[in-house]
């Protein structure tokens, strides 16, 4: 799996955070939360990272993305009951928008849930190519 170790090391901080809060709280005390876990666990990270969108080399959109860690990983977080689907799409856009493959969706829900994405690069050149 493409940047398990990463991916492990950011899930478990995920947990330790939940676990130790829980639910109810606004999604900014989770990302200040999961920056003190991160630099627990040695992970380099960017915080609220602008993500500019394209369209025939024109920014069309901007995104803010909550992380992106070791450079390569885009981390959203979010304090919802639970994922209705369209949490989902806005990180494969922000996959789609970047040259980053690998994304992760942490809610602080009633429930806590993780949803791991992978959007291939080579994928992504070969719609650009298409220009379709």
């Amino acid at each position: 799996m493409k940047y398990e170790e990463i991916s492990e090391k950011i899930i478990k901080a995920f947990y330790s955070v939940y676990n130790t809060l829980g639910y109810g709280f606004m999604e900014r005390v989770y990302e200040n939360a999961l920056m003190i876990e991160f630099r627990k666990v040695g992970l380099l990270y960017e915080n609220q990272v602008p993500i500019k969108v394209l369209y025939e080399g024109d920014v069309v959109g901007d995104y803010i993305a909550d992380f992106v860690v070791e450079g390569k990983i885009i981390v959203e977080i979010k304090a919802i009951i639970e994922f209705s689907g369209k949490e989902e799409n806005q990180l494969l856009n922000y996959l789609t928008a970047t040259d980053k493959e690998v994304g992760l969706l942490l809610n602080f829900g009633e429930k806590a849930q993780v949803k791991r994405k992978i959007y291939d690069n080579g994928l992504k050149k070969y719609l650009e190519k298409k220009g379709n």
